[in-house]
């Protein structure tokens, strides 16, 4: 998957490192719930975990299957600093109470049209259900693709009116 932003790397990265901008992401996600649980900023990087919850009356028949109540999704972000012009990140999610996962690298880097800068994430999602394991794998990757899509779309913005 991949994303454009129009902001460059620096002020994409910088909006990662940003509390204000996570709490703000997280209200305009969706979710019915959400927390930012820890956020650390340093030379090192910076490591995001955030938890988003969904009721289980917004749920799909297909989750709703082998998953009962409400869905949480805990998700870290850890960001390396900017080398080279780019910055990378290793995500990993959980379904508190599931068997799924979701692992993952990102990329972000200048984009190719030299204005502004993409994003591109590789994920597996894995599903550990018989029979019904791969339904629920395809209908959680074209979540990512969404929100990805909405993740991207509220970056922007938030760069445009916080730059």
């Amino acid at each position: 998957m991949a994303a454009e932003y129009d902001g460059s790397v620096e002020q994409v990265h910088r909006a990662f490192g940003d509390e204000q901008y996570w709490l703000e992401r997280l209200a305009d996600s969706g979710a019915d719930d959400y927390s930012l649980d820890s956020m650390t900023v340093n030379g090192e990087g910076i490591d995001v975990v955030t938890t988003q919850t969904l009721r289980a009356d917004r749920l799909p028949g297909v989750v709703t299957q082998f998953h009962r109540g409400d869905l949480s999704f805990v998700r870290e972000e850890t960001w390396t600093p900017i080398s080279d012009g780019q910055a990378t990140a290793t995500v990993k999610g959980v379904i508190t109470g599931a068997p799924a996962t979701l692992s993952g690298t990102a990329v972000l880097a200048p984009a190719k049209s030299g204005a502004g800068s993409r994003l591109e994430f590789k994920a597996t999602v894995q599903v550990n259900v018989p029979l019904v394991g791969g339904k629920i794998e395809n209908f959680i990757g074209n979540q990512l693709v969404e929100l990805l899509i909405a993740e991207q779309r509220f970056t922007t913005v938030w760069i445009t009116e916080n730059a």
